[in-house]
C-alpha cells in the first residue's frame, strides 16, 4: 500500500480519534462535575503535564527524524549529480572516436534519471524508468569498457573513468533505498496509542 496513502488515514484517524475522547472525556467530566464539584480538579495538573510533556517529546523526535531523513535525500541527489558530471568529464580520456556515442548515451542517461523523480507517486512508471535506467547503465559501462581496452588507449583513462562510472551507478542504488527509508509501521501505532 503507498505509504502516503497510509500516513494520511493514520494521521485522519488520530486526529478524529482525539476529537471522540475530548467529547467522551468532557461528558465524563461534566458528569463528575454534577456530583463532586470539588474533587475533579485534584491531581489532574501532574498527569496531564506528563502527557502533553511525552507527546511532545514524541512528536519532536518524528520531526526530526522527517527532517534528518529530507537532507540525507537532499545530499544524495548532490552527490548523484556530482558523481554523473564527474564520469562524463572523464570521457574526455578516452579516445576521440569512442566520445561522442558514449557521450550521447551519458545524456539519455541524464534525462532517464531526472524524469524518474517527476512523478514518483506512479511506481509503476517508476520502476519502469528505474530498469531502464540499469539497463542504460550496462550498456555505458560495456561502452566504455570497450573503448579503455583499445590497444592505444592509455592505462590512466580506464583508471580514473571507471571508479567514477561505478561510482555514478552505485548512487542510484543508495538513492533508491533512501526513498524506502521510512519510519516502523510500529512508531506511527506508538503515536496513536
Amino acid at each position: 500500500m503507498n505509504f502516503t496513502l497510509i500516513a494520511l488515514l493514520s494521521s485522519a484517524g488520530i486526529f478524529f480519534g482525539m476529537l471522540l475522547f475530548s467529547e467522551i472525556g468532557r461528558r465524563l467530566g461534566l458528569k463528575q462535575l454534577k456530583h463532586d464539584a470539588n474533587g475533579l480538579a485534584s491531581g489532574v495538573g501532574a498527569a496531564e503535564s506528563a502527557v502533553f510533556g511525552l507527546l511532545g517529546l514524541v512528536i519532536a523526535f518524528t520531526f526530526s527524524g522527517a527532517a534528518s531523513r529530507f537532507e540525507d535525500r537532499r545530499h544524495l541527489i548532490t552527490q548523484e549529480a556530482n558523481a554523473i558530471g564527474t564520469a562524463y568529464l572523464r570521457i574526455d580520456l578516452l579516445a576521440s572516436d569512442a566520445q561522442p556515442e558514449i557521450r550521447a548515451l551519458f545524456r539519455r542517461y541524464l534525462d532517464l534519471r531526472t524524469a524518474s523523480y517527476q512523478n514518483a507517486e506512479n511506481t509503476a512508471a517508476l520502476k519502469t524508468k528505474l530498469d531502464n535506467t540499469a539497463a542504460l547503465q550496462a550498456e555505458i559501462w560495456r561502452k566504455t569498457l570497450t573503448a579503455s581496452r583499445k590497444p592505444n588507449e592509455p592505462v590512466s583513462s580506464a583508471t580514473l573513468l571507471i571508479p567514477a562510472l561505478n561510482d555514478m551507478i552505485d548512487i542510484t542504488t543508495t538513492r533508491a533505498m533512501a526513498t524506502q527509508n521510512h519510519p516502523p509501521f510500529v512508531v506511527f501505532y506508538c503515536l496513536s496509542a
